[in-house]
C-alpha cells in the first residue's frame, strides 16, 4: 500500500505544478504521516547526509566547466571542426549538428547545456541557409540526448551515488552507445535531407581546414584528457571535474580569449545557481530515499516483478516502458535519483549487468526530455528556433522514433554495451 501512497502522492503535487525539490519533500513528509512516524529533523537530517557526497562534488565542477566552454568559445570551434569532417555531405550543416552534439557531449555532460549552446549557433545558422525551422530546432534538441551517455555525465555522476556503482565504469560504459546513437540520428538525418530537398554543403579550402583545426585542438582535447585519465586511474571522476575547470579556464581565456576576468563572476553564479538546484533535487530525494527503504518499497515492488525475475529480457521491456512513462513527466535528475534506488536491486536479483542498465536507464530518461507533454528541452527548442510547440513536436518526432528504435537496439542486444566496456575497462 506504501508504494501506491507515495506513487499517488507523487504525481498528484506534480500536476499542481509544484517545484520537483519540494514535491520530494511533501512526498517525504506524507510517508512519514502515513507510515506514523511523522519528525521532521528525520527529513533534514537525511537532506544533509545526502548532499554531503564527496562524488557529488563532480556535479559543480563539470557545471562550471560546460559555463565557462559554452562561453568561452569552445562550442562555436567545435561547430567549425564538424563542419569540416562533414558539412561536405548534402545536408551538411544537419551532420554537423549531430557530430557536435557528440564532441560537446564530452565536455559539458548535460543536455540542457548542449541544446543551449549548439541551439544558438547553429539553428539561425540552418534557418538562414534554408532549413525548416521546426525540423533544423529538432534536430540540435534529439543531439542533445547524446550528452549524458558520453562521459562525461553529470545523470552518471548522480545514478552511480545513488545506486552504489562506480561512476568511471559508468562513464566508460556510455562512450560506444553515444557513438552508435549519433550515427543512428545521421542516418535519420540522411533520410530527411533527401525528403526535404536540403542540398546545401560546407566546403573550405585546405588551408581553411588545417587552420580550422589547428585552433580546435584545445577544445578537442579536453574529453581524450578527462576519459584517458579516468580509465588510466590518473584521477576519479570528481578530480576530473575540477582539472575540467581549470583547463576550460585556461583555454576560454588565455587560447580562444571570448572570455575575460569581468565576466567571470557571472559565470559563477550562473553555474552555482544550476548547481544549487540540482544539489537541493539531491537532497530532497535523499530523504524520500531513506523513507522508501524504511516503508520497504524496493521490497514490494520487487515482489511485483517477481514473475519476471526469470526473464531477464521481458523484465527489461517492462522496465523501459515503465521509464519511459515517467520519463514524460518528470524531469531526468529527480527520474534518476527516486526510482534508481527501488530498481537497482531488482535487476541485481534477475543477474542484468548494473552497469548495462545504467546506460539504459540514463538513455531512456534522457528521450524522455524530448517528449511531450513534459520534456524540458521541447521548450528550450521552442525558445531557441522561435516556433510553437506543436512545430517543435512534429520537428523532433523522427529523432525522437529514431531514438526508441536504438534504445530497445541496446535491450535486445545488450552485448553492444557490455564487450565494448568489458574491452575499456
Amino acid at each position: 500500500m506504501s508504494i501506491f501512497v507515495f506513487l499517488g502522492s507523487l504525481f498528484v503535487f506534480l500536476t499542481l505544478g509544484i517545484p520537483i525539490a519540494i514535491v520530494l519533500i511533501l512526498c517525504a513528509v506524507v510517508l512519514m504521516i502515513y507510515l506514523g512516524n511523522f519528525n521532521p529533523e528525520i527529513i533534514a537530517q537525511s537532506m544533509v547526509m545526502g548532499a554531503n557526497n564527496f562524488p557529488l562534488m563532480a556535479v559543480p565542477f563539470f557545471m562550471l566547466a560546460g559555463e565557462i566552454m559554452s562561453r568561452g568559445g569552445l562550442s562555436k570551434q567545435i561547430v567549425e571542426f564538424a563542419n569540416i569532417v562533414v558539412g561536405r555531405f548534402k545536408g551538411g550543416l544537419g551532420y554537423a549538428a549531430i557530430l557536435a552534439s557528440m564532441i560537446f557531449a564530452g565536455l559539458s555532460g548535460s543536455a540542457v547545456a548542449d541544446a543551449a549552446a549548439l541551439g544558438s549557433i547553429l539553428v539561425p545558422l540552418m534557418v538562414q541557409k534554408g532549413y525548416k525551422a521546426d525540423r533544423a530546432t529538432g534536430l540540435i534538441c534529439a543531439g542533445a540526448v547524446i550528452a549524458p551517455i558520453i562521459p562525461p555525465s553529470i545523470p552518471m555522476i548522480l545514478l552511480g551515488v545513488t545506486a552504489g556503482i562506480s561512476i568511471g565504469k559508468l562513464f566508460l560504459a556510455g562512450i560506444v552507445p553515444g557513438i552508435i546513437l549519433g550515427l543512428a540520428l545521421m542516418i535519420c538525418w540522411k533520410w530527411i535531407a533527401v525528403k526535404d530537398g536540403y542540398t546545401d554543403k560546407v566546403t573550405y579550402t585546405k588551408t581553411e581546414a588545417r587552420q580550422i583545426v589547428k585552433k580546435s585542438l584545445p577544445a578537442l582535447m579536453m574529453p581524450i584528457i578527462i576519459i584517458g585519465g579516468i580509465r588510466f586511474g590518473i584521477f576519479t571522476p570528481t578530480e576530473a571535474g575540477s582539472f575540467a575547470v581549470v583547463y576550460a579556464f585556461l583555454v576560454a581565456l588565455f587560447v580562444y580569449k571570448e572570455l575575460t576576468f569581468k565576466e567571470l563572476p557571472e559565470v559563477f553564479i550562473a553555474a552555482a545557481k544550476m548547481t544549487s538546484v540540482v544539489m537541493f533535487i539531491v537532497a530532497s530525494a535523499s530523504a524520500v530515499a531513506w523513507l522508501l527503504t524504511v516503508a520497504q518499497i524496493p521490497t514490494q515492488m520487487a515482489s511485483m516483478f517477481t514473475g519476471f525475475i526469470d526473464s531477464p529480457l521481458l523484465l527489461l521491456i517492462i522496465l523501459n516502458i515503465f521509464l519511459f512513462l515517467v520519463g514524460m513527466v518528470m524531469d531526468l535528475t529527480p527520474a534518476v535519483l527516486i526510482f534508481a534506488p527501488v530498481l537497482f536491486p531488482i535487476i541485481k536479483v534477475a543477474g542484468i549487468d548494473p552497469y548495462f542498465f545504467g546506460v539504459i536507464m540514463v538513455l531512456n530518461l534522457t528521450i524522455g526530455l524530448i517528449t511531450p507533454p513534459v520534456g524540458t528541452i521541447l521548450y528550450l527548442g521552442c525558445s531557441v528556433g522561435k516556433i510553437s510547440f506543436p512545430r517543435m513536436i512534429r520537428g523532433v518526432f523522427p529523432f525522437l522514433v529514431t531514438e526508441i528504435i536504438v534504445l530497445f537496439l541496446y535491450v535486445f542486444f545488450p552485448q553492444i554495451i557490455l564487450a565494448p566496456l568489458n574491452w575499456f575497462y
